[in-house]
């Protein structure tokens, strides 16, 4: 046996494992759910076969497809808002605390995630609520005569996102700061570039791969999240995954929610094209 058949054995023998587990875990799972989507039920019966009717009726049914465009809406404004406000929690705790407090700064940062996430969800409805501590302190400090109606709506979903999603894509900008050399920025000033001028032109776009990175995880996280839209944003306003768990617990319609679900990863998928896509050009 030659060295090289004897290299591609072993390697093949260290990658089986993982390949069994995504096969057995991942793939199959995939593909039955793929196959189910293309049958119809019949009463309480799932009838198999290839039949697009699901599909069909997702694209043509408005009560259907708004639960995505609610998806995407909702995901769209958790993504720029957590952006906008962990880059600059990123740069205060890379650029403005000193080195030997900074872990201490990302320890605090991310003590959420500590927390369980339906404890994290059902503590805002604590927040918000119509006798939540936001709406007596707004009344007591006579800003508004009334309880505000957050909970139930989106305001509150995105609230719930945005404080779980800045944590993580703090992380993620920091990581790209501290990796930046100070000379960039004094070869800027060197130059007559001023701080805004150096933070567009210089620092931004060599951080740009660790914002693009953490916000394509936001994407995914926030557009297939069920819990936080469900303790928060109640059932006024839908979107995909409870519209798949309306269709698994109440009408036990599993073809659809597979087409559901199916459409739900290929918008994931995309999501992913787009964003490796970018980053390969950006490092061209």
């Amino acid at each position: 046996m030659t060295l090289a058949r004897a290299e591609r054995r072993l390697g093949w023998g260290l990658v089986a494992p993982a390949l069994a587990w995504t096969a057995a875990f991942f793939a199959l799972p995939f593909a039955v759910m793929v196959a189910l989507s293309f049958a119809r039920l019949e009463g309480r019966a799932v009838v198999p076969g290839i039949d697009p009717g699901n599909y069909v009726r997702f694209f043509t049914d408005w009560t259907l497809f708004k639960a995505l465009v609610n998806s995407l809406e909702i995901t769209a404004i958790v993504t720029v808002l957590s952006v906008v406000l962990a880059y600059p929690l990123a740069a205060i705790i890379a650029f403005r605390v000193p080195v030997r407090w900074q872990r201490l700064a990302l320890l605090l940062a991310v003590l959420p995630f500590w927390t369980s996430y339906v404890v994290r969800s059902y503590a805002w409805l604590l927040v918000l609520g119509q006798n939540g501590v936001l709406n007596k302190a707004l009344v007591g400090a006579g800003v508004i005569a009334e309880p505000l109606e957050i909970v139930a709506t989106r305001y509150a979903t995105v609230i719930g996102f945005v404080h779980f999603f800045v944590m993580l894509l703090t992380l993620t900008i920091y990581a790209n700061l501290i990796q930046l050399s100070p000379n960039y920025a004094r070869a800027a000033a060197d130059l007559g570039a001023g701080r805004w001028a150096t933070f567009r032109h210089v620092i931004l776009p060599l951080t740009l791969p660790g914002v693009v990175t953490g916000a394509f995880l936001t994407f995914v996280l926030c557009i297939g999240d069920y819990i936080t839209p469900q303790i928060l944003g109640g059932n006024n306003e839908l979107t995909l995954p409870q519209l798949i768990m309306l269709q698994l617990g109440r009408s036990g319609n599993f073809p659809l929610a597979s087409a559901l679900s199916v459409i739900l990863m290929a918008v994931v998928s995309l999501a992913y094209v787009a964003s490796a896509r970018w980053l390969r050009l950006d490092r061209v």
